[in-house]
């Protein structure tokens, strides 16, 4: 294997250990909503670490979330307090401002061109690619050349002969005239010929790994043989599109396959072409589809976060961390759903996910007007009928939760089927809480007829048979008056 390019940059094992507790601790710091202080974090692991492509991802992601709820660009206070330094201070200097402002250019460009001076070439090629695609989104009259030359000159001096050839070739596009471009072009040609093979395009670090016999995987790949044939698939759907950009069929497609595959910087992508189509049309849908893969990234921690849960159960730390995660994704989730209700009032879905935020927060006032008109839509009027009564039970409206609840099993059509079980149950509950104990066993009952491990139903069928004596008459409910459920509901 031939040597890297002069100037490459490797990491001691012991400074990435060091960086890693700073990543770490912004990913849970992501988790809570405090994108600031992620990007802080990630700032401090990338100055132990500055080419780590994993941490330049997952940072992107949060300044992308943070933009996406409100987040504005670094004032100039701010700016002015950045530290000074060598090579790779500017290059944490430009990624912080980027956080802050994540489709600027010239941050990004500035963040290359740090990058490459530092040495740091796995980051030039991340962060290089991220422009070459953010020039190449805009119209050919609205694409800086100047950029485009800056470009290519770090390329060319990290000796990324084909990255180089590729901007080299959309520079003579948009100045087909200039014949020394065409020679230019043929000398990269000769040069990327001679180093074809060398070592992997894009990947220093690994070529170093190689070269010293410790290979490490540079980026965790969840299913390797399916990107590679999406591959070709989202290539050709992002040249269609980039064809005729006015054509929203195109820009669905190409952010559905960036979104299937399930991995941060795919659907980073997605954002970014979709965050351009709302900028510029100002249609809500583009950012609701933003939302959509917003959330979706949120259940995927809260899955990973679950496991590990299940697989420490005794640990009251990681519990703690959980259950605060659960909480912050239920108030962002809210945030995104009521945007759309506000912006498509007759979307019963989101207003019916919306109830389900509001509950799960425990805003139980706020939650009853929305199911109640969530219910008006057919396709939710079961499932936001028991939560109506849930709530009404929750906020302590006894008659209205059994009321409610009570209508809702009268007016679904099949028996013992989970909703109907589910039914049953909290009818039960809302009786046994109202203190009508006799209905509330019996409602109890038959629940466990249906499902005999259902919740909790067999305890409280055995602890209020033992309080009613039907030759006595009936004692008050120890639990009315009291919250039906103890702590933060679930669903």
């Amino acid at each position: 294997m031939a040597d890297l390019p002069e100037g490459y940059k490797d990491i001691p094992e012991e400074d990435r250990k060091k960086a890693k507790v700073f990543f770490d601790r912004a990913r849970t710091v992501a988790d809570t909503g405090n994108y600031e202080y992620a990007i802080e974090m990630y700032v401090q692991g990338l100055n132990y670490d500055p080419d780590s492509i994993e941490a330049h991802d997952a940072m992107r992601a949060v300044a992308l979330k943070r933009k996406a709820t409100g987040g504005k660009p670094m004032g100039m206070s701010d700016k002015w307090k950045l530290k000074k330094g060598d090579d790779k201070q500017n290059m944490l200097n430009a990624e912080k401002l980027l956080a802050y402002d994540p489709s600027s250019q010239e941050h990004m460009l500035a963040m290359a061109q740090a990058a490459q001076k530092g040495g740091f070439y796995d980051t030039v090629m991340w962060v290089g690619q991220m422009l070459f695609r953010a020039i190449r989104e805009l119209p050919d009259k609205k694409q800086d050349v100047g950029k485009l030359t800056a470009l290519k000159e770090v390329f060319k001096a990290i000796q990324e002969y084909q990255s180089a050839l590729d901007v080299l070739a959309a520079i003579i596009k948009l100045r087909p005239s200039d014949m020394d471009l065409s020679q230019e072009l043929k000398d990269l040609g000769a040069r990327q010929t001679m180093k074809k093979g060398q070592y992997e395009q894009g990947d220093f670090r690994k070529s170093m790994r190689d070269r010293e016999g410790q290979e490490r995987l540079m980026r965790l790949d969840t299913d390797v043989r399916t990107l590679d044939m999406m591959g070709q698939a989202i290539a050709e759907a992002e040249a269609a599109y980039r064809e005729n950009t006015a054509d929203p069929s195109l820009l669905s497609k190409y952010v559905d396959l960036l979104v299937k595959t399930e991995q941060p910087d795919y659907e980073n992508r997605a954002i970014e072409a979709l965050d351009q189509k709302f900028r510029e049309s100002k249609q809500y849908r583009y950012k609701q589809r933003i939302g959509q893969i917003t959330i979706s990234q949120l259940g995927r921690m809260e899955r990973s976060l679950r496991e590990q849960v299940t697989k420490n159960p005794n640990d009251p730390e990681l519990r703690k961390s959980y259950n605060q995660f659960l909480r912050d994704r239920a108030e962002q989730e809210l945030s995104l759903f009521r945007e759309t209700v506000e912006n498509y009032p007759t979307d019963s879905a989101a207003r019916f996910e919306m109830g389900r935020r509001l509950f799960l927060l425990q805003r139980y006032d706020e939650a009853i007007p929305v199911f109640q008109q969530a219910r008006n839509d057919p396709k939710y009027k079961a499932a936001a009928t028991v939560l109506l009564g849930r709530a009404f039970l929750e906020a302590q409206f006894f008659d209205e939760a059994v009321d409610t609840l009570q209508a809702a099993i009268a007016e679904y059509p099949i028996k013992g089927d989970e909703k109907a079980i589910d039914m049953a149950y909290w009818y039960a509950r809302a009786l046994e809480s109202k203190g009508d104990l006799p209905a509330a066993i019996k409602s109890y009952s038959q629940t466990a007829q249906w499902n005999f491990n259902y919740r909790d139903v067999q305890q409280r069928i055995k602890r209020l048979r033992g309080t009613v004596n039907p030759n006595q008459g009936q004692p008050a409910n120890p639990n009315q008056g009291q919250p039906a459920t103890p702590g933060a509901p679930t669903l």
